[in-house]
């Protein structure tokens, strides 16, 4: 106490007081049942938001991850242009030249002549739509998620001697190594009679698992030089696939790719294949974001109506202490401390609920795919071989600043009205 008489705030009497009204039976005037539901309801809703928040952080991770580690960054082609012997020019014919031009600027990594079309592949009587990128070995193996897949069978080493595959299509074709691919392109031989369809076998040497299905699933790899004889590329490129240092700032490089190309190119970058996408997960994120938050405000809510309880019934007990002289300010620090006390446990309680949810994530979607019989998780339409989630520590602060706000604010209001309470009216009829 000071020297004003007043009780410094939040005193270790304050302390004591409102402890003794939280562990209060409801016979004794407590709210015991109500505090327990308040603390739980927090917990939960907590516990809630960061699972939510991991998986949703997770998501655009993984897909992130895989759409920069197994595509380019920025690619760099030609439009369709008439040349001035007036033929329809697409490709390019100096790559190499152009190949090292690129590489020289600062911030690209890594620079991949390529070939790209889409066929049909067929083996084992199956048949299956592929998208074939044809490009070096060394070109290959500087592929981020080819080169170090989540699962691989072969080696890429024998890349030269045939063709890497996804797994999605040496599933659906029944395929492993050593065995063949036949490969058909309607864009084949010239001849009197028109263009004949070009039917090509090779082998496979390679199977990746990158973890996204679309890839996967259609994907197949092809030495540059094969590539360029199966698709009458004999000498062009279709476009440059380019890597660069910086993802997010690509747009940045654009003049730089286009002056060390050619006045006909022009850029495609990995935000405009996917900004869309991206675009809209982050919708979703605030979207979530608000509705946990919502359930998190109603359970916040249930600490308002247990103090409101409370404060009913520890109405005597307001009187007497306000006529031993404690301020009002000390009878709302004595409420104020009961509800936040509710909210920092039961927000410490679901942290820590969250956080082991994430990390053991595997083990309990696998139990709770075991109970459902499996099929839970279909990675052909959630594009992901697995759940992801990722604890983020940015993530973890909004739910706990969230909780403890919403916590601290509403319990001001039920304070405030036991502070207000006239200790005459509330001795009057005891």
């Amino acid at each position: 106490m000071n020297n004003s008489g007043r009780t410094s705030p939040f005193a270790p009497h304050e302390w004591m007081i409102a402890w003794r009204y939280l562990r209060a039976r409801k016979s004794e005037g407590g709210v015991s049942v109500m505090t327990w539901i308040s603390l739980i309801g927090i917990a939960l809703a907590v516990f809630a938001l960061i699972a939510t928040l991991a998986v949703r952080s997770g998501f655009r991770t993984d897909f992130t991850a895989t759409i920069l580690g197994a595509n380019a960054h920025v690619s760099v082609y030609r439009p369709p242009f008439e040349d001035a012997d007036g033929r329809i020019v697409r490709t390019f014919d100096n790559y190499d030249d152009i190949a090292q031009r690129l590489l020289q600027i600062e911030g690209v990594n890594r620079v991949a002549p390529i070939v790209k079309g889409q066929v049909m592949a067929t083996a084992n009587g199956r048949n299956n739509g592929v998208e074939v990128y044809g490009e070096t070995l060394a070109d290959l193996q500087n592929l981020p998620l080819i080169a170090k897949p989540e699962r691989q069978i072969g080696k890429l080493e024998n890349f030269d001697k045939g063709v890497a595959i996804g797994t999605g299509v040496a599933r659906e074709l029944g395929l492993s190594v050593g065995d063949k691919i036949t490969l058909i392109s309607p864009d084949g031989l010239q001849t009197a009679f028109g263009t004949s369809p070009r039917i090509n076998a090779y082998d496979v040497v390679y199977i990746f698992e990158v973890g996204r299905y679309d890839i996967d699933r259609t994907r197949l790899y092809m030495p540059l030089s094969d590539a360029q004889i199966f698709f009458n590329r004999e000498g062009v490129v279709d476009e440059f696939e380019i890597m660069v240092d910086d993802p997010d700032n690509v747009q940045q490089l654009d003049p730089l790719l286009l002056a060390a190309s050619d006045s006909h190119s022009a850029t495609w970058t990995w935000k405009n294949a996917s900004g869309g996408f991206l675009r809209a997960l982050q919708m979703e994120d605030n979207v979530m974001f608000i509705l946990m938050s919502i359930l998190v405000l109603v359970a916040s809510m249930n600490i308002v109506s247990g103090l409101i309880m409370l404060v009913k019934n520890k109405g005597r007990d307001i009187g007497i202490l306000r006529t031993m002289g404690l301020s009002e300010g000390s009878i709302m620090r004595i409420f104020f401390i009961c509800g936040s006390s509710i909210g920092v446990i039961g927000t410490i309680a679901g942290v820590i609920l969250g956080c082991l949810f994430v990390i053991y994530i595997d083990p309990i979607f696998n139990v709770i795919n075991g109970l459902m019989g499996g099929g839970v998780w279909d990675p052909s339409q959630r594009l992901l071989s697995q759940l992801p989630a990722e604890l983020n520590l940015r993530d973890v602060m909004k739910a706990v600043c969230l909780s403890l706000g919403l916590s601290f604010i509403i319990t001001i209001f039920p304070a405030r009205r036991a502070a207000k309470m006239n200790p005459v009216e509330a001795l009057r009829y005891e």
